[in-house]
């Protein structure tokens, strides 16, 4: 006859398995965003004390549409995160999965092509940011290349609030290369340019298929990138400042494209 076992006392529970960041959203308003692009979300975490703020109703609400488990969690689920934003909720996603240089070039559009570049930018916010405005203006893909550059992390995916389910984004192996590949698809490659004798954005025809490379974070667009570009163009600065953020400045550029295709007609210089 077996022996009764006797219960092993203070036995600690089990450990959770640690978290991989880069496939983190968090955050009231990207989790929802996620939610609205049908992102695959494995499960949505939420702090215990906050599942009745009227915020989360609806991020709530939807995950149960959806079929998102849900699991309410306490302060030092959260004090594991090294994201200070997070309002209590965040969601574990698939592994973000990247479009390819072919599928971008060749999906059907009604408009002509507008793909950002950008020449190793490693500052996720920057990142999150431009693939945010490019969502906004309808731009086809953003093309990121595979090192010394910010990938679609926790932090890119925060600051792009959703667009990065909603806009493709290609990872390639050398930027230089796929700028030619653009030129030989027909598409004008603009590169953001600072230095004397850039064209001024206004005098820069981006009504055409067009893309728009910006530089990395203080040193610009590499040598190499910039004579593969068919033109440099530069945005008007009257104050003391030499330069825009990579981010703001993407974003200058890319509108001032949306503006030309909305009116058909470049600006004057």
């Amino acid at each position: 006859m077996a022996k009764n076992r006797r219960p092993l006392m203070g036995r600690r529970p089990p450990r959770r398995p640690p978290l991989d960041f880069d496939d983190v959203v968090y955050g009231i308003h990207a989790v929802g965003e996620a939610l609205d692009a049908r992102e695959v979300l494995r499960a949505i975490h939420v702090a215990r004390d906050r599942k009745k703020d009227p915020p989360l109703r609806r991020v709530l609400d939807l995950a149960k549409e959806r079929g998102v488990a849900v699991r309410f969690e306490d302060r030092a689920f959260f004090a594991r995160l090294p994201f200070k934003a997070h309002q209590g909720i965040m969601a574990m996603a698939a592994p973000f999965g990247y479009a390819s240089l072919d599928e971008v070039l060749h999906a059907r559009r009604a408009e002509p092509a507008l793909f950002v570049l950008l020449d190793h930018l490693t500052d996720p916010h920057n990142v999150g940011a431009i693939v945010r405005t490019a969502e906004c203006v309808g731009a086809h893909a953003v093309i990121l290349p595979e090192r010394r550059s910010a990938g679609v992390n926790a932090t890119v995916r925060k600051a792009a609030a959703g667009a990065a389910a909603r806009v493709p984004i290609v990872r390639v192996a050398n930027i230089s290369q796929t700028i030619r590949r653009l030129r030989e698809e027909g598409i004008r490659v603009a590169g953001a340019d600072a230095d004397a004798g850039a064209l001024p954005m206004s005098g820069a025809d981006l009504r055409p298929g067009a893309a728009v490379v910006i530089g990395a974070e203080g040193s610009g667009l590499a040598p190499l990138v910039k004579r593969e570009c068919d033109m440099l163009v530069c945005i008007p600065m009257r104050g003391q400042l030499a330069s825009l953020n990579a981010s703001v400045a993407a974003a200058v550029l890319l509108y001032e494209a949306l503006r030309q295709r909305s009116t058909g007609s470049e600006g004057k210089d």
